[in-house]
C-alpha cells in the first residue's frame, strides 16, 4: 500500500466521521493566525504614533488591543489542541479496538505464528505515531499554514521589497530543517524497532521466569538486556542530537536572515523608500513565522512517522480469517454426535510435509475414544481439527454425517469442550474463570461444576473463596489446582463433544483419582476423545487409536492392542513393568 492509498484510508476509516471538529479545530486555528498577525500589525501604529509622533491618545487603545489579540491566540490554541486530543484519543481507540478485534477473530494459526512483543508495539508505538499524524500533524498544518499566510500578508503590507528578501530566505531555513527532519524520521523509525525489540524481549522474560532461574542465566538475561537498552540508548541519543542540531542550523540562519535584512532595511530607511515603524512591525512579523516555518518543515517527518506505522498497523488490521463460514452455511444438528475423518490430510505449511496421511477415524457418539502415540504423531492435531482451530488440506471431518466444513463455525464449537494439558486462566477471579464458558451460568451452576471437579476443595480454603483474584495464567494456584479450574469450565459448558488432551497430566495420584471420577460424569452419554501418556486413564475406553507419524497403524479396545500393536505393547509395557 502507498503512502497516498495508505493516507486516503486513514481518513475515510479514522478521520473522516471527525471532520466536523476538525473543521471547529481549523476555525480555532484560523483565529491563532489572525491574533498573531494582528501582534505584528500592531507594531507599526505602536511605534508610529506613539513613540515617534507622542500621541497619547493611542497608549491605551493599543496595548489593549494587544492584549485582546494575545488572550485570542492562547484561548483559541487551547480550545484547537482540546479538540485535536479528544480527536486524537478516539481515532487511538478505533485503531487499537481493530487491532484487537482482529486479534480475537484471529485463525489458531495466525495467533500461533505472530509474536506477541511485536504486536504489543505495534499497539502502543505504532498507534501513538498515527494519532500524532492525524491530531496533532493536521492541527499543526492549518495552525501553522494560516499563521505563516497571515505573518507574510502583515510583511508585504510594510514592504514588498522585504519581503521578497525574506522569501527567498525562508525556504533555505525550511529546506536545512526538513533536511534535519528526514534524518530524524530515520533515527527514530530505527529507535521504534529497537523498542519493539525490548517488549518482546520483556514478555519472553515474564514468560520464562523459571526457566531463567533453574537453569541459573541470570547473568546471561542481564547482558541481554544490557544489550538491548544500550541499542536503544543509542539510538535515542542519535535522536535527541538531531532534535539539537535542528537548533544551531535554525538559529544562525535566522541571525543571518536578520543580519540582511537589517543591512537592506538600513539601505531603504536611508533613502525614505521604508519608515522605522514599518520596519519593526515586519521584523515582529518575520520573528513570529520562525516558528511556523520550522513546524511547517518537520511536519514531513510526522508524516513519514504515521504513515510507516499506519502500513504496519493496517496490514494487522486486514489480516484474513482463512476459518470462515462457506456461504448460506447451517447452524450444525447433532444427535447422536458420530464423529468420522475421511481422508483426511493436514499441514502446517507445505515446506514442513503432511502431519497427517489420508487418516480414516470413526468416534461413536456418546462413548470415549482415546488416541495414543508419540509426541508429535498427530493426535493433538486430530483435536484441533475437530472444532475448526485448523482446516484440513483435504478430506472431509463429519459429525452426524453433516461436515463440520458446510456448517457454522460458531454452531459447531458450541457443541464442544477442550481440557486442554496447557491450562489458560485470566488475570481475574476463581469464579469469573469458571464462569467463562458460559457467562449466564448461576453461581449456583458455577458451585456445582467446582464441587464435580473437586476445585471446591481448595477454593474453599481460600480468604477469598469464588472471589480470589489468581493472578495472570493463575499464578497462584498449583498445576493440579489449574487443570482442575479447567476441568469445571467444561462441566459448566455442558457440551455434547468433549475433548481430553492430556487432562490429567499435571495432577498428583491423589487428585487424579478424584478427577477420573469427575470426568466419568462429565463425559458419561458424550463423544469423548482422550489423549493420554497415561495408558491407565484410558483402559476403559472403546476404542483406542495407535497413531504414528501421522498414520493410523492399530485400533481397537485394549486388550486386543497388545496383542496386536507393537507400539501400543511398547507402550504398556513401559508404564506398568517398571
Amino acid at each position: 500500500m502507498n503512502k497516498t492509498k495508505t493516507l486516503k484510508r486513514l481518513f475515510n476509516e479514522y478521520t473522516k466521521k471527525y471532520l466536523k471538529q476538525i473543521l471547529i479545530a481549523v476555525f480555532f486555528s484560523l483565529l491563532v493566525a489572525g491574533s498573531t498577525s494582528s501582534i505584528a500589525w500592531l507594531l507599526d501604529p505602536a511605534i508610529e504614533k506613539i513613540f515617534i509622533e507622542k500621541d497619547q491618545s493611542l497608549l491605551v487603545i493599543i496595548p489593549i488591543m494587544i492584549i485582546i489579540a494575545f488572550t485570542t491566540k492562547g484561548v483559541s490554541l487551547y480550545l484547537a489542541k482540546i479538540i485535536m486530543i479528544n480527536v486524537g484519543e478516539e481515532i487511538k481507540k478505533k485503531l487499537q479496538f481493530d487491532m484487537l478485534n482482529t486479534l480475537i477473530g484471529a485463525d489458531t494459526q495466525s495467533i500461533d505464528e505472530k509474536h506477541s512483543g511485536k504486536f504489543i508495539s505495534n499497539l502502543t508505538y505504532d498507534v501513538m505515531h498515527i494519532t500524532n499524524l492525524l491530531s496533532n500533524g493536521i492541527l499543526n498544518l492549518f495552525k501553522d499554514s494560516l499563521t505563516l499566510i497571515g505573518l507574510l500578508t502583515v510583511m508585504f503590507l510594510q514592504n514588498w521589497k522585504l519581503s521578497l528578501i525574506a522569501i527567498i530566505l525562508i525556504p533555505i531555513a525550511s529546506t536545512a530543517a526538513r533536511s534535519l527532519g528526514k534524518r530524524m524520521g530515520k533515527v527514530t523509525t530505527e529507535a521504534q524497532e529497537k523498542s519493539s525489540f525490548l517488549t518482546r524481549y520483556l514478555v519472553e522474560l515474564f514468560k520464562n521466569h523459571r526457566l531463567t532461574k533453574i537453569f541459573q542465566k541470570e547473568k546471561y538475561e542481564t547482558n541481554r538486556a544490557h544489550d538491548y537498552l544500550n541499542q536503544l540508548k543509542e539510538k535515542n541519543k542519535k535522536i535527541g542530537h538531531v532534535i539539537v542540531r535542528i537548533s544551531p542550523i535554525m538559529e544562525v540562519l535566522t541571525g543571518i536572515m536578520i543580519a540582511v535584512l537589517i543591512f537592506y532595511s538600513g539601505k531603504l530607511i536611508a533613502k525614505d523608500e521604508l519608515s522605522v515603524n514599518n520596519f519593526f512591525s515586519f521584523l515582529a512579523a518575520m520573528m513570529l513565522a520562525y516558528q511556523p516555518v520550522r513546524s511547517l518543515s518537520t511536519l514531513n517527518v510526522i508524516l513519514n512517522q504515521g504513515l510507516s506505522a499506519a502500513s504496519r498497523i493496517l496490514s494487522v488490521v486486514d489480516t484474513e480469517t482463512l476459518i470462515r463460514n462457506k456461504k448460506n452455511a447451517m447452524d450444525i444438528n447433532i444427535k447422536k454426535a458420530d464423529i468420522k475423518f475421511n481422508d483426511v490430510v493436514f499441514s502446517y505449511n507445505k515446506s514442513d510435509g503432511e502431519v497427517l496421511k489420508s487418516i480414516n477415524l470413526s468416534f461413536e457418539g456418546g462413548k470415549m475414544t482415546s488416541l495414543v502415540g508419540h509426541s508429535g504423531s498427530g493426535k493433538s492435531t486430530i483435536l484441533n481439527l475437530i472444532p475448526r482451530f485448523y482446516d484440513r488440506v483435504s478430506g472431509d471431518i463429519k459429525i452426524d454425517d453433516q461436515s463440520i466444513y458446510n456448517c457454522t463455525v460458531e454452531s459447531l464449537r458450541n457443541n464442544i469442550s477442550l481440557v486442554s494439558q496447557e491450562t489458560t486462566l485470566f488475570d481475574d477471579t476463581l469464579k469469573n474463570n469458571i464462569k467463562y464458558a458460559n457467562l449466564n451460568a448461576t453461581d449456583e451452576e458455577v458451585y456445582e461444576a467446582a464441587r464435580l471437579s473437586h476445585s471446591d476443595e481448595f477454593i474453599n480454603k481460600l480468604p477469598n473463596k469464588y472471589e480470589t483474584l489468581i493472578g495472570e495464567n493463575g499464578v497462584r494456584l498449583s498445576g493440579g489446582e489449574k487443570q482442575r479450574i479447567s476441568i469445571a469450565r467444561a462441566m459448566l459448558k455442558k457440551s455434547t463433544i468433549i475433548l481430553l488432551d492430556e487432562a490429567t497430566s499435571s495432577l498428583d495420584s491423589e487428585t487424579e483419582t478424584k478427577i477420573q471420577e469427575a470426568l466419568k460424569i462429565l463425559t458419561s452419554n458424550k463423544t469423548t476423545i482422550v489423549i493420554a501418556h497415561r495408558l491407565s486413564t484410558i483402559l476403559n475406553s472403546s476404542n483406542i487409536y495407535v497413531i504414528d507419524s501421522g498414520k493410523i497403524v492399530g485400533n481397537g479396545k485394549h486388550e486386543e492392542l497388545l496383542n496386536k500393536s507393537k507400539i501400543y505393547k511398547n507402550f504398556h509395557d513401559k508404564q506398568f513393568q517398571r
